[in-house]
C-alpha cells in the first residue's frame, strides 16, 4: 500500500473526530442559550418547549395555538399538521426581497444557588464573638445585642447537637420590642448575614385567618423556603422574622369579626413551638396548582418585633397604680417622662395590651431597644463600617475629593433626625437633601480638592467650605 493510500486512509479517520468535536461545541452552545418566540419574543424558559419551523423561526405553542384558533375557530394539533400530506410552510428565502431570518436565541440566566455550610458545633461563634461583630454595625443598644447573641448561640447548639441526654432543650425565640427607626429589622439582617444562614422577613399585617383574602400562616415558612432556594433541609434551619407582630393583637370593643388579630395569634402556634406544616413552593397560599412540601418548623429561630404603640402607657399606669398610695407612696408623674420606660415592660402588660398569653408563652426571651437620643444619632452617622456619612466620602473620593463633617454639622443632623421622630430612617432623608447640589456640582470642577459640611449648610444660613487644590474659599 503506498503513503498516498495511508494518508487518505488516516485523513478519512480524522473526519468523525472533527465532526464530534464540533457538534460536542454546538451541544455546548444550545445548552448555553435558549429560543426566543418570533412572535410575541418570550424565551423558551417562560413558554415552555418551542415549535421548529423552516427558515430558523421558532414559535412558542401559545402563539402558533392563537394562529389555529383565529383560522378554524377551534383547537388543532398543531403537533401533527407538519406530517399533513400536502401543507407546505410559506419559504420566506423564495422571495425576491425578504433573507430568512437568523435563528432567535438568547442566553440562558444561570441560577446561582447559595451554599450553606453544614453547622458544626465547634464552628458556632461564642456569644462574645457575635456582639462583637454586630458592634461593628449597630450603634448602641447593649442589652438588645447581649440578648440576641445568647439566645442564637443557645438555639443552633441546640440545632447541632439535638438532644443531649434525651433532655430536650426548648426553642430560643424572641420578642423584640422597641419604637420605630430603632434597629428591630437591621438588627436581625445582620444577625442572619453573620451566620449565613437563610433568612426570611414577612410583615405580620398581611396575615388573615385561613380562608380569608391575604397571607396564609403558612406563608411565613413558604418564604423561608424560597430564600433557601427550596431547599428543605436548609430551610429548617434559617431564621424567620415576623414584623409588625404588635397589629395582630387582639381588637378591643370590635364587633367585626377579628380575622387578622387573635386568630393569627393562634394560627401561629404550632409554627413557633415546631411542628411538620405542608407549604406551597413559590407561592403564598395553596391551590390545586401549587406543589407542596413538608417543613418542620422544630429548628427554624423566630424572631418577633413590633413597635407596640401605646404599651408605654399601659406600664406608666400599672407603675403609678402600685406607687400612688400609703407611706411609701410617690408622685403619679415620676414616669411620664422617664426614657427608659419600655425596659420595665412585663408580660402582663403584654396581655393588656392583646397579646394571648400561649402566644406570649412560645417567646420565652423579650427584651427592648432603646429610643435613639442625639448622641446615638452622631454615632450612628460615623461610627458603624457602612455609616451613611462613609457611603458619601466613598463616592467623593472616587472623583479624588476629599468630604468632611465638622461637628456642629453631625450635631445639626442629629436635632433635625429627633425633630422627625421616625428614628435613623430620617437621617438618610435629611443627608440626601442637602447632599443633592454638592453630589451635582463637585463634578463640574476638576479643581475642587476638599469639602467641609458646616452647622451653617445644614441650618440653610451658609455654605459648605470648598478647599481648592491650592486655596481655600468660601462657597
Amino acid at each position: 500500500m503506498s503513503d498516498k493510500d495511508l494518508t487518505t486512509i488516516d485523513e478519512e479517520k480524522s473526519i468523525p473526530e472533527e465532526l464530534n468535536i464540533q457538534a460536542d461545541s454546538e451541544d455546548n452552545q444550545e445548552d448555553e442559550y435558549e429560543k426566543i418566540c418570533f412572535l410575541c419574543h418570550r424565551p423558551e424558559s417562560v413558554t415552555g418547549k418551542m415549535i421548529d419551523l423552516p427558515n430558523n423561526i421558532t414559535v412558542c405553542p401559545d402563539c402558533m395555538q392563537k394562529s389555529f384558533d383565529a383560522m378554524t375557530n377551534g383547537s388543532i394539533d398543531y403537533n401533527r399538521l407538519m406530517n399533513i400530506p400536502g401543507v407546505q410552510f410559506l419559504n420566506l428565502s423564495d422571495l425576491p426581497s425578504m433573507a430568512p431570518p437568523k435563528a432567535q436565541k438568547i442566553k440562558k440566566k444561570k441560577a446561582k444557588a447559595k451554599e450553606y455550610p453544614t453547622l458544626d458545633i465547634k464552628n458556632i461563634p461564642a456569644p462574645h464573638k457575635i456582639k462583637g461583630q454586630l458592634d461593628e454595625f449597630v450603634v448602641g443598644q447593649e442589652y438588645a445585642k447581649k440578648a440576641m447573641s445568647v439566645a442564637v448561640y443557645n438555639h443552633y447548639k441546640r440545632v447541632a447537637t439535638g438532644t443531649m441526654d434525651d433532655i430536650e432543650i426548648e426553642k430560643s425565640n424572641m420578642l423584640m420590642i422597641g419604637p420605630t427607626g430603632s434597629g428591630k429589622t437591621y438588627l436581625v439582617k445582620t444577625l442572619a448575614k453573620l451566620l449565613d444562614v437563610p433568612l426570611a422577613i414577612t410583615d405580620a399585617t398581611s396575615l388573615t385567618e385561613a380562608g380569608y383574602i391575604g397571607d396564609d400562616i403558612e406563608s411565613v415558612v413558604s418564604k423561608l423556603l424560597a430564600a433557601a432556594d427550596n431547599d428543605v433541609e436548609k430551610a429548617e434551619r434559617g431564621i424567620i422574622f415576623i414584623d409588625e407582630i404588635d397589629k395582630i393583637a387582639k381588637k378591643r370593643n370590635s364587633s367585626q369579626r377579628d380575622v387578622s388579630g387573635e386568630s393569627v395569634q393562634q394560627g401561629l402556634l404550632k409554627l413557633l413551638e415546631g411542628s411538620e406544616v405542608e407549604v406551597p413552593v413559590g407561592a403564598n397560599s395553596k391551590n390545586a396548582m401549587v406543589p407542596l412540601t413538608t417543613v418542620n418548623t422544630k429548628n427554624i429561630l423566630f424572631i418577633c418585633g413590633g413597635a407596640f404603640p401605646d404599651l408605654e402607657e399601659i406600664i406608666k399606669e400599672r407603675l403609678a397604680n402600685k406607687t400612688s398610695m400609703g407611706f411609701n407612696s410617690e408622685l403619679k408623674d415620676r414616669y411620664e417622662k422617664d426614657q427608659d420606660i419600655l425596659a420595665k415592660v412585663t408580660v402582663e402588660d403584654l396581655r393588656n395590651f392583646g397579646m394571648i398569653p400561649e402566644f406570649i408563652g412560645r417567646l420565652p426571651i423579650i427584651f427592648t431597644l432603646k429610643g435613639l437620643d442625639k448622641e446615638m444619632f452622631i454615632q450612628i452617622l460615623t461610627e458603624p463600617k457602612n455609616a451613611i456619612l462613609k457611603q458619601y466620602q466613598k463616592l467623593l473620593a472616587l472623583d479624588e475629593v476629599r468630604l468632611e463633617f465638622d461637628a456642629g454639622a453631625l450635631e445639626a443632623i442629629a436635632e433635625k433626625a429627633m425633630k422627625k421622630e421616625t428614628g435613623a430612617r430620617a437621617l438618610r432623608a435629611i443627608i440626601e437633601e442637602f447632599m443633592l447640589d454638592i453630589m451635582y456640582e463637585i463634578p463640574k470642577d476638576d479643581s475642587i480638592g476638599e469639602v467641609i459640611i458646616t452647622r451653617d449648610y445644614i441650618e440653610g444660613t451658609g455654605g459648605p467650605v470648598i478647599h481648592l487644590r491650592g486655596q481655600e474659599v468660601a462657597f
